[in-house]
């Protein structure tokens, strides 16, 4: 409102005081720092290892201590996955000659089971923090952060390979230093995929919540106080109304999730789409309204602002972000053979030390035995995936394609995917003694509960990243049926497909560490493959066979992505990119 002398008024120059929803996040963060500072204590309590607990009270009094514990762990570990995604992800998208060892060993790390990194950082971890609980603290959220990072990685470094040309001209002719390119362009250019697959793998770690709060190794079994554990004594003890309870806690912990952290994340991650339309209808969320309502986030975000634009600047002596259009044909191939040459001498001499030791422990002939385990759960793997891509790239299409259908349908997606699998895994366990039905067929089933998601969240997630301006073409040229199928959807959807195919096989390989070793009580079934065979080994710390067992894993799994994933990648970057 402007005064009678033409300027405004004081009313339009008065900062806004606090207002409800000020007060609000205000008593949100108050509270949340709050509950961290009480947790601090028990963090660090003290710890002897022939003293330690095995199991953990199912008092379900203790519920909501053990829930807020598990939370911790599981967003530590999404903290510690998001930087490794950034630096990984980056390295191996823009370094040519570290991009050939940086994919397979992602390719392997994805197929390494959890069992079988905390066979190994177990002790490490404990004598790093002699005495203190904050070893095993430590090496559970170690263990939570190897079932999300890879997902997440693959889905940026697959955002970075893939970006439109004429973005990477304009960073080009603007100059960018590489902290200006990797903060401007390429994350928001990778957040949507990112906080999709975030989303996903946040729901993958629930299910190996149980194997990551009750760590048993070298004959030794720790129990650290979570969700996780909780159920895992309950199912030990046989204990069906202790095992529902704590399935009716983890569902309230998923939805309170997905309501505050996720649903936020994706409604906030829209701002970052590349199209020349807007959507007729954007993913929703209160909790994100509210923070925009609010002027505390703005007034904490404004230090971030001075440390970026001082890391701009700091940044501008290492360059700009240019990679070279052409490079000398000579230099680059002598580049090259001296690099395949080091990083051969690494891995044969890695080799040869593992093989030595293997041989001098349980013979080399225990590798043939892994490898027919392998191949059995192989083609439990392969059915999987069928079946998977079969029933949900149509409902993720059809899901991702209608905003309408996408509102309601994305939080009932989340709770189905977020939710421990593991934890129906007695219910299932008691159904297949009934019916008669053997592990080895029913192991298939508890394999898919735990991976088919990541194949449906990334055929959303593709399908809902079609730019509107390229459906409306479509429809204004009435192309529909197979023909739009063919043309137009399933080559849009086909990079991220690719990226859920490869992070469901590796999940699957994964998976098969608790779905083919199911008990409830004195009820145990056990399946022929080499899930199986690494559980048992890790279990009586076996670490021959251990070695062994995940030797073959990988073996199998890079195999595969060698001999399909990859290839599909490659079609994905040079003929289906949008």
């Amino acid at each position: 409102m402007a005064g009678a002398d033409g300027f405004p008024s004081r009313d339009v120059w008065r900062r806004p005081g606090l207002r409800w929803v000020d007060l609000l996040v205000a008593a949100a963060l108050v509270g949340l720092l709050y509950g961290l500072l009480e947790l601090a204590p028990s963090l660090n309590a003290p710890f002897l290892p022939g003293q330690a607990p095995k199991t953990v009270s199912t008092d379900p009094a203790d519920l909501p201590f053990y829930a807020v514990r598990s939370l911790l762990r599981m967003f530590l570990a999404l903290i510690v996955s998001v930087l490794f995604t950034f630096g990984y992800g980056l390295a191996a998208a823009r370094l040519r000659r570290a991009e050939k060892v940086l994919v397979p060993v992602l390719d392997i790390l994805q197929s390494v089971p959890v069992l079988g990194f905390l066979s190994v950082v177990v002790t490490a971890f404990i004598n790093l923090f002699p005495g203190s609980t904050l070893g095993l603290e430590c090496a559970s959220i170690f263990a939570i952060f190897t079932s999300m990072a890879w997902n997440m990685t693959f889905a940026f470094y697959h955002s970075l390979v893939s970006q439109p040309r004429e973005l990477d001209e304009a960073a080009r002719v603007m100059r960018l230093t590489k902290w200006q390119r990797f903060w401007r362009l390429d994350v928001p250019s990778g957040m949507i995929p990112l906080v999709w697959n975030g989303m996903m793998s946040f729901g993958g770690a629930w299910f190996f919540l149980a194997a990551s709060e009750t760590i048993s190794v070298l004959n030794h079994q720790y129990a650290l106080p979570g969700i996780g554990s909780y159920a895992a004594t309950a199912i030990g003890n046989g204990d069906l109304a202790g095992v529902g309870i704590a399935v009716a806690v983890m569902v309230v912990l998923v939805i309170g999730v997905n309501v505050v952290f996720w649903r936020p994340m994706v409604a906030w991650s829209e701002r970052f789409r590349v199209e020349e339309s807007e959507a007729a209808e954007r993913p929703r969320s209160v909790v994100l309204e509210l923070l925009r309502r609010s002027s505390l986030p703005e007034l904490m975000a404004r230090p971030l602002g001075w440390a970026g634009r001082a890391l701009d600047t700091a940044t501008r002596p290492f360059g700009v972000a240019e990679h070279p259009l052409v490079r000398p044909v000579a230099r680059e191939r002598t580049g090259d053979v001296f690099f395949a040459g080091a990083v051969a001498v690494v891995v044969l001499y890695g080799a040869w030390k593992a093989l030595g030791y293997v041989r001098g422990s349980v013979g080399l002939g225990e590798f043939g035995h892994a490898f027919a385990l392998g191949a059995a759960t192989f083609g439990r793997v392969v059915v999987l995936l069928v079946a998977a891509t079969l029933v949900w790239v149509p409902v993720g299409v059809w899901i991702g394609m209608n905003p309408k259908v996408t509102r309601f349908a994305q939080p009932v997606v989340q709770v189905l995917a977020s939710f421990p699998a593991n934890f129906l895994f007695p219910f299932a366990t008691a159904a297949f003694v009934a019916l008669g039905i053997s592990l080895d067929a029913g192991a298939i089933v508890l394999m898919a509960l735990g991976a088919q998601w990541y194949i449906l969240f990334n055929v959303i997630a593709g399908a809902s990243a079609i730019p509107s301006d390229l459906r409306e073409a479509m429809t204004g040229f009435q192309v529909g049926g197979r023909l739009r199928w063919r043309h137009f959807i399933l080559p849009a959807i086909f990079p991220y497909y690719v990226t859920g195919g490869i992070t469901a096989a590796g999940g699957a390989w994964n998976a098969s560490i608790v779905a083919e070793v199911v008990g409830f009580g004195h009820h145990r079934l056990t399946a022929t493959g080499l899930g199986a065979y690494i559980a048992g080994a890790t279990g009586t710390g076996d670490f021959p066979r251990i070695l062994v067992g995940v030797t073959a894993m990988s073996v199998y799994v890079v195999a595969l992505n060698r001999l399909l994933w990859r290839r599909l990648y490659r079609l994905a970057e040079t003929r289906y990119a949008l």
